[in-house]
């Protein structure tokens, strides 16, 4: 692989992905790129032969990686990506500042991203992914983004460029984003705290949070993120339709549908990718066949599958 030589990152050729992802299962990537910083990651895309494949990776959290690996350069950004400024009601994170941490710095400012404290994750992946919780998603508040393309030009993204659906984007393969700006509304410090205190608590209560998950499994049919408030509606949502299927707490192998809830696909310890991407399938087939509803993977699967045994 032909590249650049005068790169300041960390270039690791056949690195084991699974201890990068909250699942802990896959294979190796071709080779893993971690930037030193915006410019480090320029060059290096730039000079990169442009048939080789590149795969931006944020934390892991929403991801199998196959037991074959990825063929493909990974980038992962780290603390040269990881900063926020607030500036009046705006707020600029680098794509590596996980959500949490962003929404704890904007509280603190009296700036209301409380939703993003409870979604597991970086920014990175929350623009690409539109997410959202409680109501609230990243295209409510979203201003631009920058990014930098396969070729290594630096780009700004509206919110045209990636029309915001739910849970999508139209995000080109293999653009790595670095930040995004945000206009958020106002909030007492105190009681943005006290929500988000709270979000924490009921989150805690009803998700698998201890286990080893990669957040919600499949998207809602209905097309919206649950709102936390009483009257909302649960007969579309992924994880009813799962546990009306007789599916909650099934096993295949070392992957469990979660007991306590039913669209966290979990490693009990012992699951390989392909026990999780088996059981996420059959978990569509049976829901499939009970309601007569598609479930889409929310869950991003990547990579190779592995020889059999």
């Amino acid at each position: 692989m032909k590249t650049r030589h005068d790169i300041r990152g960390v270039l690791t050729p056949d690195r084991p992905l699974a201890d990068l992802t909250w699942l802990r299962v896959g294979g190796p990537a071709e080779v893993l790129f971690q930037p030193a910083d915006l410019e480090d990651l320029k060059a290096f895309l730039a000079g990169l032969a442009p048939d080789v494949a590149v795969f931006p990776m944020g934390v892991g959290s929403n991801l199998i990686v196959r037991d074959g690996g990825i063929r493909a350069v990974v980038i992962r950004l780290g603390r040269g990506f990881n900063a926020i400024d607030i500036q009046g009601h705006r707020v600029t994170a680098g794509a590596a500042a996980l959500d949490a941490h962003v929404a704890r710095k904007a509280a603190a400012s009296g700036l209301d991203l409380t939703f993003l404290r409870t979604i597991p994750g970086a920014i990175g992946g929350a623009v690409r992914m539109n997410a959202g919780c409680y109501g609230s998603y990243i295209a409510d508040v979203f201003v631009s983004a920058q990014a930098v393309t396969r070729e290594g030009r630096e780009v700004t993204l509206t919110a045209d460029d990636l029309n915001f659906r739910y849970r999508q984007t139209d995000l080109p393969a293999g653009w790595v984003i670095t930040r995004a700006t945000f206009e958020a509304p106002p909030g007492d410090p105190a009681a943005l705290e006290a929500r988000m205190a709270d979000q924490v608590a009921k989150r805690d209560a009803t998700q698998p949070t201890k286990d080893r998950t990669a957040g919600s499994t499949f998207r809602n049919p209905a097309g919206f993120s649950s709102t936390g408030q009483a009257d909302d509606r649960h007969d579309l949502k992924a994880w009813k339709l799962i546990d009306d299927a007789g599916l909650r707490g099934y096993t295949l192998g070392g992957a469990q549908m979660s007991e306590k809830h039913p669209n966290f696909l979990t490693n009990t310890g012992s699951a390989s990718a392909a026990d999780l991407e088996e059981l996420g399938e059959l978990v569509r087939k049976k829901v499939f066949q009970t309601s007569g509803i598609q479930l889409e993977w929310e869950v991003i699967r990547v990579g190779e599958p592995g020889r059999e045994k």
